[in-house]
């Protein structure tokens, strides 16, 4: 299988304070992968990196094929490779005053005309297609209402139905559930399983609490300052192995609610435990 991404010894710094340390990643065309780690671990610096948002010191970033950065330099002529890439933000990311199905047709714009794309201007079967994927995440009756009338689940909702439009064949996700409640977090993460079984994207998803990260990805790549600690099968992190890959910030990674899987139902009293042996 293809890969669908790639980052080779990738190191950032940041007022001399290192934030990524050598990181080497591939995630596979198909896959549906979680990025875990405490805060300050480096997730969103290392998914920035990845279609360019950020130019790193050192290392190579290759996306869908495509080199983006190589030896710490952002590469011309990777607007197409960008087009086919989704970023779904922790703060939706989405223009308040304009209507929703408009947020979502900005999906589209690199496909529009520029003298379109300046007025804001949408064909009829570009406005079908916005409604159908506001249909699939199941919000089209916000189409018409301002993007700032929506609670934080359906902005997100609205955000992967840009994504949708947009053709996107990978998905990064940057904390898309770190200010949602637990069930709008699980409808969430259900439609990104949706768009990566349904519609073949490629989804990193960046992710605090392990019980997500299991119960929705089959592999787990987890950072801890800077540095890749982890990279194999979700339902392998204990709480053991969390205690011993981030010591006393393992508390971070159980959500309040983490009975809802069962590899981390007693998660923080074992968790407990471990810390204290």
């Amino acid at each position: 299988m293809p890969d669908a991404l790639v980052t080779r010894s990738l190191s950032k710094s940041f007022d001399g304070c290192l934030a990524l340390d050598g990181v080497s990643i591939r995630v596979q065309k198909g896959e549906m992968v979680a990025l875990l780690g405490a805060s300050g671990s480096g997730k969103s610096t290392l998914l920035r990196h990845i279609p360019g948002f950020l130019q790193a010191n050192d290392g190579d970033v290759e996306v869908l094929e495509t080199p983006v950065q190589a030896n710490g330099r952002l590469l011309s002529g990777t607007d197409e490779v960008r087009s086919r890439v989704g970023f779904v933000f922790q703060q939706f990311n989405l223009v308040n005053r304009l209507p929703v199905i408009t947020n979502v047709l900005v999906g589209q714009l690199f496909r529009t005309p520029w003298w379109r794309s300046l007025l804001m201007r949408f064909s009829v079967d570009q406005r079908r297609q916005a409604l159908e994927a506001l249909a699939a995440m199941g919000i089209e009756d916000t189409a018409w209402r301002r993007a700032s009338t929506l609670s934080g689940g359906q902005q997100q909702r609205a955000a992967l139905a840009r994504c949708l439009v947009q053709g996107a064949q990978l998905i990064l996700a940057d904390e898309p559930i770190a200010s949602l409640d637990p069930e709008s977090s699980r409808r969430v993460m259900e439609l990104l399983q949706a768009l990566n079984r349904n519609h073949g994207c490629t989804v990193l998803v960046s992710l605090h609490q392990v019980d997500f990260a299991i119960r929705y990805c089959e592999r787990t790549i987890a950072l801890n300052a800077g540095r890749v600690v982890f990279d194999g099968p979700s339902s392998t992190l204990t709480p053991e192995m969390l205690a011993s890959l981030y010591g006393s910030s393992a508390w971070e990674l159980f959500a309040p609610d983490s009975g809802g899987s069962p590899a981390v139902a007693s998660g923080r009293p074992v968790l407990a435990a471990a810390l204290r042996s």
